[in-house]
């Protein structure tokens, strides 16, 4: 029998210490160090149960190893595609992040459900019964007949059976469920989730199966457990919501066989999770009539440009401290703006409360969004619309000037296909190009040359 011993585990960042502490003196968090009891010593029936799982220790030439490109398989879903770089990798491990009830398990059921045409998937399951996944693929309308389910939270049974069909997908839903018998603390736990999710790996990479894990979120929106967990896999895809829209946003945050920073946008209908064909749609307002504040810009979310509008609404402010209200844009960005409106363009508007906002709730991070966001301020601060069909985009300088942004012919060409006739640029950004498309190009290489146009 091995011997038991106690450790102070962070449940933040992981962080192991021999004695409990009031703040963890690795990520400096407070009350977040918890005791687990953990076996000093591993059986021999327990080393020999794992050792099939290890890498390849033999030492090679890099240039003599292997470059051909694995077989991606797709999943049916053009948009997870999209967000994976081309399908499932075999050997690769994903972790899926995402609020509760946003869509993870129906998601991962519909592609494991359509995908059985093609390889062999096994889902596991240890938040619901069998029952519960069969009524909720009839509800949906999915063919399961082929879907081989397991409801189960022991590692070493699902790995056992993993070994025996041999699948070549395997879904664990989810992580923070699973437990290992080499440790006894409880499932969930820091230790729990860094033994488990390390035995999948190499049981990914070692027999060329491809493991999706699910895992829970705290209420800061990031994945539960040690951050490690997302540094061992090797795809790391969030699934977002403003919460009272049916849409949904699959991010990619970290990608070793695609794009960072890739979106798929799905919509959450009575008949499961729909891909978007058309995601700039829902970032634009249906109003008609031109609005004042009222701005439409393209942006880029990995590879796919997409049109956005941005809405600004300037009003004299009855309080001492005027309000600056930012959704779905940087806060400190926008004061950075309103600076450079005051200084180089003389308009002030340190008495008036700003709001601004993202349509459809979506989150703008790159500089590529400061001449729309100036843009907007001014034409609801001097009542003032643009022309409807009028797209602008560009970065803005302390100084007041207008910088290029990358793949400024990509945005345009997307503008173009939705019809827009009119776009305001950088003139960095135009080129012998721009001739060819069907719109009207205005370069610009000054903020005031844009208020003017207003």
């Amino acid at each position: 029998m091995a011997k038991e011993k106690s450790q102070f585990v962070c449940n933040q960042c992981g962080h192991v210490t021999n004695k409990w502490a009031g703040q963890c003196s690795a990520c400096r968090q407070w009350n977040c160090i918890d005791e687990v009891k953990v076996q000093s010593v591993k059986s021999s029936s327990q080393s020999n149960r794992f050792s099939n799982y290890s890498g390849d220790k033999k030492i090679q030439k890099l240039g003599q190893v292997s470059t051909e490109q694995q077989t991606r398989t797709p999943t049916d879903i053009k948009e997870l595609d999209r967000v994976l770089g081309g399908g499932l990798v075999p050997g690769s491990v994903i972790l899926l992040g995402g609020d509760p009830g946003i869509g993870k398990s129906t998601l991962l059921l519909q592609v494991t459900a359509h995908i059985t045409q093609s390889i062999n998937p096994l889902y596991v399951t240890g938040e619901e019964s069998l029952a519960q996944i069969a009524m909720r693929a009839q509800r949906l309308g999915l063919p399961v007949d082929n879907l081989s389910c397991m409801a189960e939270t022991s590692l070493e049974t699902i790995m056992d059976s993993v070994l025996k069909q041999k699948p070549d997908l395997v879904v664990i839903d989810s992580i923070q469920t699973l437990f290992s018998e080499a440790l006894t603390s409880i499932p969930g736990s820091v230790s729990q989730v860094k033994e488990t999710a390390a035995q999948l790996v190499r049981l990914a990479k070692q027999h060329k199966i491809t493991v999706i894990l699910v895992g829970h979120v705290t209420k800061e929106g990031s994945i539960a457990g040690p951050r490690i967990l997302e540094h061992m896999v090797d795809t790391v895809l969030y699934f977002e919501s403003d919460g009272n829209s049916r849409f949904r946003v699959l991010r990619a945050l970290k990608n070793r066989f695609g794009a960072v920073n890739e979106i798929g946008v799905f919509a959450m209908t009575e008949r499961g999770v729909r891909e978007v064909d058309n995601p700039s749609a829902i970032f634009l307002s249906e109003h008609k009539a031109e609005k004042p504040g009222s701005v439409v810009m393209v942006t880029r979310e990995g590879t796919r440009p997409l049109l956005v509008e941005i809405q600004a609404l300037v009003d004299q402010s009855p309080l001492g401290n005027p309000r600056r209200l930012s959704v779905g844009l940087e806060h400190n960005r926008l004061a950075m703006l309103l600076a450079v409106l005051h200084r180089m363009c003389g308009l002030s508007i340190h008495d008036h409360d700003v709001f601004l906002n993202a349509v459809g709730g979506i989150k703008i991070t790159e500089t590529a969004a400061d001449l729309a966001i100036l843009m907007a301020i001014v034409s609801s601060f001097k009542n003032r619309f643009l022309p409807r069909g009028t797209v602008i985009f560009g970065e803005v300088g302390l100084t007041g000037e207008i910088r290029p942004v990358q793949n400024g012919e990509d945005r345009l060409k997307e503008a173009a296909q939705h019809g827009f006739k009119t776009a305001i640029i950088p003139k960095a950004n135009a080129g012998q190009w721009t001739r060819a498309l069907p719109m009207k190009v205005i370069t610009v290489t000054e903020v005031n040359q844009v208020i003017e146009l207003i």
